[in-house]
């Protein structure tokens, strides 16, 4: 086991913005356990986006839209990195706003490769929180950050 280190805010936004796949927790409001879901998203420095059809995480999300969001990215089991984000689900209708989303989403794909009933949403990020463990061989290298 190594040493763990918060991420200052600039390493938390790298890891949001370079990250391939995330991590969605949402929880119903009557106790049921939390379903967590993988996601491809796209970020725009403020709220995570993404794309999807019906389903289970929308119905739990539509009920209860507040929401925990994570990634992470390791190279060996003490060389990782990863952020946890609270968040709030929103739906977006609006014509304009879903073009701008999927933009964000797939930015290479266009609003016309986007199924019209698709549901576009963004969870708009409200607290972020980042660790790193490294070898205790180069702990050192990391001075406390204060």
């Amino acid at each position: 086991m190594g040493k763990i280190l918060v991420l200052d805010e600039d390493e938390i936004e790298e890891l949001l913005r370079t990250a391939l796949v995330g991590r969605l927790a949402c929880c119903r409001h009557d106790g049921d356990r939390p379903y967590l879901v993988p996601l491809a998203y796209g970020y725009d420095g403020e709220s995570v986006y993404a794309i999807s059809g019906p389903g289970r995480k929308l119905e739990i999300m539509r009920e209860q839209p507040l929401v925990t969001f994570e990634v992470d990215e390791a190279s060996a089991e003490d060389r990782w990195h990863s952020v946890i984000a609270d968040g709030e689900f929103e739906e977006i209708t609006e014509a304009e706003a879903r073009a701008r989303a999927i933009g964000i989403v797939a930015p290479s794909e266009g609003v016309d490769s986007v199924a019209a009933d698709a549901i576009v949403y963004r969870i708009r990020l409200t607290r972020k929180t980042g660790r790193r463990e490294v070898p205790d061989a180069e702990a050192h290298l990391y001075p406390p950050p204060f």
